[in-house]
């Protein structure tokens, strides 16, 4: 207890520059006392600013106040120091397995306060002082302590990596570009992470945007248990009262109708209910990965922020809710139909009849496709923003700027090597994958161009790589006087009007692909049915003439 006793008064007659006891203590105008070379040293940094503060209180003084020894004090020091006083810290003041320790303490050392980008050291706050006095030190870049600068260091130039390789990937010093990183595209690491964040806010958004498309999801989903609930229930009302009338006859029928009804409205609403959980699962992880992401932005070291944003930055695929549909009609109403006729006709119902009521039960389907749209104002209800993924241009094609058009160049471009990159085909993938119902246009300029979609898994080399010569793809190709459509390598001719514009309508749960002609009206030029096993992705191809192009519109 003695001992406890002892560092706590230690603490109270430490100098809060150099956290040792007081050595010749003085005390200036605001009240608080240094040792006397300390705060020497402390005002002689701010020599050029001709105005002097307090470290602690930070109250300023004009003139430099004079220093003069507090004997008192210094008196009371003497006494202290006889009884055994000292200024031990606190036992949870020193670096346990857990923590960053300070690089600088010898001995037993401190837990570190601040890690410095600029020294690469963890300081504790003893020796943290000199970033927060020198006028040099204080320049330099203080994060929360991390056991991993020198993961900052390169290994083969023992330089600090402050830029970033865009063609690697890879985090590099100042020399790297002169040797195994000469001719790269690269940047400083502080201008990458920019760009990172600019990349993670939009996907924070985009995964905001989600949440906020599934809980309306969820709540249609939640009307369609009810109406479901409803109709299944009017129609067991009404299928009782019909078969009281048929009293005996029919007791055991209406047991059985009754019976099919709520078998299958268990049937519809579990399915119902089933993807309800679904999306509110996917509501759960976005708002968990929003979290994550959340938290993750706020990563001051740029180097980890940059190893480890690929991995974090995915997201899965979402749920398919395309087909989510509330009728308004009642679900059940053929039963009723069928029951009144059995009521008619008695007889040939025991024997014949029967089959029909069962099939109008079990015909109940509620996630039904929607109706293909007809005006264009229903076809952009379903529009969809389409971007090109550079990392599946050949390199004879010149992206834009957005990433939404292409031109057929006669110069090879400049694109690092990615196995997704179309190399015998001039050809290139959309970003991201379609797997609801949407729609899309492309304007195209020049000879001919080939508007496609893809499964991801399509070839990138080979003669069967291109888009339409595969069981992997769906083309239709575009020329001056002529169009044709594509699949499995085998033609089917196309007749309609010309038009610079092509109209690409998908349904993917229903395994619709239609284009269309777009001009002052919509003519469907060629329409496939089929069943789409994996989700799709939008694709253009050009190989006519050089300086073809071909855009993806943005539709209002």
């Amino acid at each position: 207890m003695a001992q406890q006793g002892a560092q706590l008064d230690g603490e109270k007659f430490c100098c809060s520059i150099c956290l040792d006891l007081l050595k010749d203590p003085v005390t200036i105008p605001c009240g608080h006392s240094y040792c006397m070379n300390c705060i020497k040293g402390f005002w002689d940094e701010e020599n050029e600013k001709k105005i002097y503060s307090c470290p602690q209180c930070r109250q300023t003084f004009t003139p430099r106040p004079v220093l003069v020894k507090n004997t008192m004090l210094a008196d009371l020091m003497e006494e202290l120091k006889k009884t055994g006083l000292q200024a031990a810290p606190a036992d949870h003041c020193y670096a346990g397995p857990e923590d960053v320790a300070c690089d600088v303490c010898t001995g037993r050392k401190m837990k570190a306060l601040k890690s410095c980008l600029v020294c690469l050291i963890s300081y504790c706050e003893k020796h943290l002082q000199l970033h927060y006095n020198v006028g040099q030190l204080k320049k330099h870049k203080l994060v929360d302590p991390s056991k991993k600068l020198q993961e900052n260091i390169c290994s083969r130039h023992d330089e600090v990596m402050k830029m970033f390789c865009r063609t690697d990937q890879l985090c590099i010093c100042y020399l790297c570009p002169v040797d195994e990183h000469k001719g790269h595209d690269t940047v400083s690491a502080a201008a990458e992470r920019t760009e990172r964040q600019r990349e993670l806010e939009v996907s924070r958004q985009n995964i905001q945007q989600r949440i906020q498309d599934r809980e309306e999801d969820v709540k249609l989903l939640q009307q369609e248990v009810e109406a479901v609930s409803r109709s299944a229930d009017k129609a067991v009302e009404d299928s009782e009262k019909i078969f009281t009338e048929l009293i005996r006859l029919i007791q055991k029928r209406s047991s059985d109708v009754k019976q099919q009804i709520r078998s299958q409205q268990e049937t519809e609403v579990s399915r119902v209910k089933e993807l309800q959980e679904k999306l509110e699962q996917e509501i759960t992880e976005l708002k968990r990965k929003d979290a994550e992401l959340k938290q993750f932005s706020h990563t001051e070291d740029h180097n980890q922020f940059l190893h480890n944003y690929p991995s974090l930055s995915q997201l899965s695929e979402p749920t398919d809710s395309s087909s989510i549909n509330i009728r308004p009609l009642s679900y059940f109403e053929d039963v009723t139909a069928a029951v009144s006729e059995l009521r008619d006709q008695l007889q040939d119902i025991l024997r014949e009849k029967w089959t029909n009521i069962s099939l109008a039960v079990t015909d109940v389907d509620v996630l039904l496709p929607q109706p293909e749209p007809k005006t264009r104002a229903e076809f952009l209800k379903y529009s969809c923003e389409i971007t090109l993924d550079p990392n599946t241009a050949n390199t004879y094609l010149l992206l834009s700027e957005e990433n939404r058009k292409a031109t057929f160049m006669s110069q090879q471009q400049s694109y690092s090597s990615h196995p997704d990159r179309f190399t015998t085909c001039c050809q290139v993938l959309s970003r991201a994958s379609l797997t609801e119902r949407c729609y899309w246009e492309v304007e195209w300029r020049g000879r001919g161009v080939c508007v496609a979609v893809a499964y991801k898994n399509i070839s990138r080399t080979g003669n069967k790589c291109g888009f339409g010569r595969n069981d992997k793809s769906w083309a239709f190709d575009c020329y001056i006087n002529s169009y044709s459509c594509f699949y499995n390598n085998v033609s089917t001719p196309v007749s309609g009007p010309r038009s610079s514009r092509l109209g690409v309508y998908l349904d993917h749960r229903a395994g619709i692909l239609s284009f269309y002609s777009v001009s002052e009206t919509m003519t469907l030029l060629h329409r496939v049915q089929t069943t789409f096993t994996q989700p799709l992705y939008a694709g253009l191809w050009l190989c006519y003439f050089y300086g073809d192009t071909a855009e993806f519109c943005k539709l209002k």
